[in-house]
């Protein structure tokens, strides 16, 4: 993932390229800025709101449960977007779908988790993953919209990337109706929820941090803005947002409590951080010299057993 500064911006190769023109216009005097984060919000929040079909549905009393409580909100969600942005400009709908979708998963998987069903962790999983790439979003919404992009909520990550998502998604499944008693080792899930939260909140800390300089495409010419950024949880280590994807996706298998995948996205994760590293920290030295050669030297990359590239003495 692209870590969040001049410096960092090479680091995003495996994100998807930038979408066209959508989500662009107005963005001029940081007027798109607020409406595209302000679509994507209430869009969101629309989505979510799935969570409160039960409660509604017996307060009302009409006698509406189950899947026709859902049917009728999720035709309601999807009349709300079409009359609110369906004839808007520059992509608004296509952002407030995404999000839509996103806030949807969130919103179930709320529902899981405070459910009596013995899917609660997966709906842990459902939070966190959804929170994720809807908070990708707007963070580079705030943060740099100049690079903001449908593709900056990363749902079209890579074939490798969505191959991994199955792959949890089926280990899981399997594994609950072999070995049911296997996916509610809460201490264990709970563990995995701190990793997922550790690893979130470092990633947008690192772009938070790095501003504008942020971008999730790679970048292999320096520009006039770009700088080296080393303050803040750069001070800590090099490359933190990948640290936070490291733990993060990790995480997420400790919580679905996947040994399968678990060790599979350690191993995986670990050699894809390795090469990509050492393919940045070239470029970066290219750009920066000694004062990135100074840095290397000073703080570490923040990976276990990752050390970036050779540096003549």
């Amino acid at each position: 993932m692209a870590e969040a500064r001049s410096r960092e911006s090479p680091r995003a190769r495996e994100e998807a390229t930038m979408a066209g023109a959508a989500g662009k216009a107005g963005r001029g005097a940081g007027g798109g800025r607020g409406r595209e984060a302000r679509t994507s919000l209430v869009a969101f929040a629309l989505g979510g709101s799935v969570a409160a079909v039960p409660l509604l549905a017996w307060a009302s009393g009409t006698g509406f449960q189950g899947r026709a409580a859902l049917a009728l909100h999720v035709a309601g969600v999807n009349a709300a977007l079409l009359l609110a942005w369906g004839r808007a400009p520059g992509g608004m709908y296509q952002i407030a779908i995404r999000a839509c979708f996103l806030g949807f998963a969130f919103g179930c998987g709320l529902l899981l988790s405070f459910g009596q069903s013995t899917w609660k962790h997966f709906g842990w999983y459902m939070c966190s993953l959804s929170l994720f790439h809807y908070s990708e979003y707007l963070v580079t919404a705030v943060n740099n919209p100049r690079s903001l992009s449908l593709d900056s909520f990363l749902l079209n990550h890579s074939f490798e990337y969505n191959m991994a998502a199955l792959s949890s998604w089926v280990e899981f499944t399997v594994e609950k109706f072999i070995c049911p008693e296997m996916k509610q080792v809460t201490w264990l899930s709970s563990a995995g929820l701190l990793m997922v939260a550790f690893g979130d909140c470092l990633r947008k800390a690192a772009m938070l941090t790095a501003g504008s300089n942020f971008n999730h495409i790679v970048q292999n010419e320096k520009s006039e803005t770009h700088t080296l950024v080393t303050t803040g949880v750069y001070g800590w280590f090099r490359h933190p947002a990948y640290v936070g994807w490291f733990y993060w996706s990790i995480g997420t298998q400790v919580l679905l409590c996947n040994p399968v995948c678990m060790v599979g996205y350690t191993l995986v994760s670990w050699r894809f951080f390795r090469e990509r590293i050492e393919e940045e920290e070239k470029t970066l030295i290219e750009f920066f010299r000694e004062e990135y050669i100074a840095y290397k030297r000073r703080v570490p990359t923040g990976l276990p057993f990752i050390r970036g590239v050779k540096v003549e003495p």
